[in-house]
Order: C-alpha cells, then structure tokens, then sequence
C-alpha cells in the first residue's frame, strides 16, 4: 500500500492529512486518488467505512482552481445526512486551500438561504438530486463550468428512486467533464448509468478479505410485542457506549425510543419525518456521546459516520441479505469487536431463513427466557448537549465556543467534548457534571463578544 507522500499530492495537502489524523491510505485511497488527479473517470466499489469520501474528496480539492469563482465540483448524495457528512468532510480537506467555499443543497430546509448562498458563489456543491434539480430549474444553480461530478453511494440513490433525477441533472452538465461513480454494490443499474454516462472509467475493485470485521452476532426469536422489552433487556446487559436499533417504519421508531426513555435509558429517533434542524440535534447528540442509543430507520441511518459502535441490533430482519449485511458492518470496524443481535418473531422466520441460506455461517440463537429475565439498568451518557442559536453564518468558529466556555465560563478544556458546527447552531458536548454550570455561564455571557441564546437539548 503507497504512503500518502507517494500519491502526488501537494505539500499543503500532505500537512493537512497529517493534522487531521489521515496516517495511511485505505485500499480505496490509494487506488483512487491517483486517477481522479489525473482528471480520469473512476468507478468505485466501496462499502460504508472504508474511507471513499477522501478518496474522491482529497482530488476534487486538489484540482480546484480556487481563483475561478464558479461550481467546479458537484457531489450527488442519496441523503441529507450523507450530504451533511461529506460536505463536512469536504471542508476539513480543504484547509489545505484558501478561502474554498462548499455549499450544502439538500430538501427539507427551506430554499431560500440556498439561493441567497448561491448568489455569492461557491466552488463545490454537495447535494441530493431533488433539490440539485429545485435549483437547476429556477436558474440559481449553473454548472457550465463543472469539471467533476462525484455520485456518492449511486446504487443507494438508484434504490431510491432517483433514477431519472440523476439522468435530467446528468444531461445539463458539460460532457467534458470526470465523472466519479462510487457504490457499495455492483447492480445492473450501475453499470448501465456506468456505461451511460463515463468515459473507459479506471474500475476500483477493493476486496473486503483485507479486514475481515470481528462482529460476534446472535438471534433471538420473540413473541409479537417483545421487542423493546428485549431491546431494554440486551442495553442492560452489555452497556453499550453506543448502540443503532434499526427499524423498519418511522411510527417504531418514535414508539421504541419514547418507551425506553420512559424506562430511564438515553434514546433518540432518527427517521424522514424529522426537519433538518431536529436531524442535526439528534446527531450530534449521537455522535457527541450525550445519547447514547439511536432508534432509526435503513434511509435515515445511510452513511452515518459513526467512529466506534459497540452494538447493532435488527428489531425485526432485514427484507434482505444485503440490507442485514450492510446494518451488521456497522459495528465491528477498525480492529474493534462488535456485536449483532436480530430479533424475529415466528411470522418472520421466512426472512432469517434467507439470511441463512446466503450466509457461510449457521445461525446462533440465544435463550429468549434468559434474555427477558434481564432486569432494567439504564445508564446516563457521560455528556450532555448545548445548543447554541450561532453557527457558519454568524461567523462563529469551534474556538471562539471552546474560549468561551474555558475563559468566561471558567471550565476545564478536558470538560467540553465534541464541537459540531452547522449553518444557523451549533452543538457542544459538556461533561454531565458540569453541564448546567456551562449553561448559566454561557446565558450570562458572551461569545466573540456577542449574546447568543444557549439552551440544553
């Protein structure tokens, strides 16, 4: 595997890679980034977690002309979240360039702020295909000047209906141009948009024996109704710092989390019918560690950037093997051990058969009684949450909130966790112990010698 130093990238990119912790290149880096450089058309096999949005993100910087004020770089997602989390990314990499502006299209937020952001100009645009279109045909978004479109988790947008979106947004787009197409899967469908629409595309095939996850998984068949009992039963059991329980309609979701919560556990919903602002909270509250169980749907819960996931349980299987796979290698990654846990009532034994059938395993089931018998342990996250009504907007940085809390408000560094910085807000996890010294102190001052309201999630 080359070292970073050896993939032609610039000084100032190669130091900024250092700062962010970037120490080695993931199979999918070092066999992607030398094309994209090179202005050639990249297919990409790559699962969640294996570092693609570097492998096109670190190129699409690289070949910016940051002089030439105009969208050069068009990222298509199949979700807000997703969205959210390269473009994140996306601005961390280009702290290597100066004064490089990205902007976030997305639905479920109101357009106007989008226009008014387009207006000023920008040099990458991260989006979903609805709203790219939204923009597309009111004229407030031009793109005669692209040179790389980058379609991210393209079988995901494909499954999701995006089809002819991608195939309108596709046909107003210069034809000199890259096209980066990267999936986790190999359908039809993406080599037909493939075959459609790339030009002798270099094909990135990473073989996933290279790290094999340690996930030890389990099933546990259960009687209709017992599901959050079970689910209470396991998070008492194994204590997890963090845990996804994946649902299969939002309706679940709510009534799942509400119940735990009820019972004295840390949950929260994520699902499509949150707005932006309710979907930002609940992940950096996930994220940040100051909740520590997510309750959420297959759609919502898609490329969540999630470091550490000691637990991932499947209130009812999968409707198929491959979304079952995909929920599972969530947790296991990066050396660490993870755990599994399906659970399947009678009526749905015809769904585990066929993961049975596909797998190269025998199924493990676990003794439901001893489970249930399991009596409530809830505990509290470590951190909790502030919301601070500032963000990208009004020009505050993660250092002005992290000076506030430790100047004014008189905190220890080691107190404040994890900063997430949006449009309009941002997030701050404080230790529990002091999170309400933090509030008052942030309500009584100031931030960059401004008032902002502050108040706990």
């Amino acid at each position: 595997m080359p070292s970073f130093n050896e993939l032609g990238l610039s000084p100032a990119m190669l130091t900024n890679l250092g700062r962010l912790g970037y120490q080695q290149p993931t199979a999918v880096q070092g066999a992607s980034i030398p094309p994209v450089l090179a202005g050639d058309d990249v297919i990409a096999m790559a699962k969640t977690g294996s570092g693609k949005t570097a492998a096109f993100g670190i190129g699409l910087i690289e070949r910016l002309n940051v002089r030439h004020f105009a969208v050069q770089g068009l990222v298509l997602c199949p979700t807000r979240e997703l969205a959210d989390q390269v473009a994140k990314a996306l601005r961390e990499l280009a702290r290597a360039r100066d004064n490089v502006k990205i902007i976030t299209l997305c639905g479920g937020v109101a357009i106007g702020p989008q226009i008014g952001s387009l207006s000023h100009g920008a040099h990458l645009v991260v989006g979903t295909p609805g709203r790219v279109q939204d923009h597309l045909r009111k004229g407030t978004l031009v793109l005669d000047k692209l040179k790389t479109l980058v379609l991210d988790e393209a079988d995901r947008m494909l499954d999701m209906g995006f089809s002819e979106s991608i195939n309108d947004i596709l046909s107003q787009l210069p034809s000199q141009r890259q096209t980066l197409l990267f999936s986790a899967t190999w359908p039809s469908a993406i080599r037909s948009l493939s075959e459609a629409f790339q030009n002798d595309p270099v094909d990135v095939r990473v073989s996933d024996s290279e790290s094999a996850p340690d996930i030890d998984e389990m099933f546990f068949e259960l009687q209709p109704g017992q599901q959050t009992d079970a689910l209470a039963a396991l998070l008492s059991e194994h204590q997890p710092a963090s845990c996804i329980a994946f649902c299969t309609t939002k309706q679940q979701c709510d009534d799942i989390a509400g119940a735990l919560n009820d019972r004295g556990f840390s949950a929260l919903a994520l699902h499509g019918d949150l707005d932006q602002k309710d979907r930002d909270a609940v992940l950096a509250q996930f994220a940040n560690q100051s909740c520590a169980i997510l309750i959420a749907t297959d759609v919502a819960a898609r490329g969540l950037d999630i470091k550490s996931l000691p637990l991932v349980v499947n209130v009812e299987p999968a409707r198929d093997s491959e979304i079952h796979t995909h929920r599972v290698g969530r947790t296991g990654r990066a050396g660490e051990k993870g755990k599994a846990v399906t659970f399947c009532t009678p009526a749905q034994g015809h769904r585990v058969n066929r993961l049975e059938s596909v797998g190269v395993n025998a199924l493990v089931w676990g003794d439901t009684g001893q489970l249930l018998g399991v009596t409530d342990r809830p505990v509290q996250p470590a951190k909790r949450t502030l919301c601070i009504a500032g963000g990208r907007k009004d020009k505050v940085r993660p250092g002005d909130i992290l000076g506030a809390l430790t100047g004014d408000a008189g905190l220890d560094g080691a107190a404040v966790g994890k900063i997430d910085l949006f449009e309009f807000q941002c997030f701050v996890a404080i230790n529990r112990d002091v999170a309400k010294q933090a509030l008052k102190r942030l309500e009584a001052g100031k931030i960059k010698g401004r008032k902002f309201r502050v108040r706990m999630v």
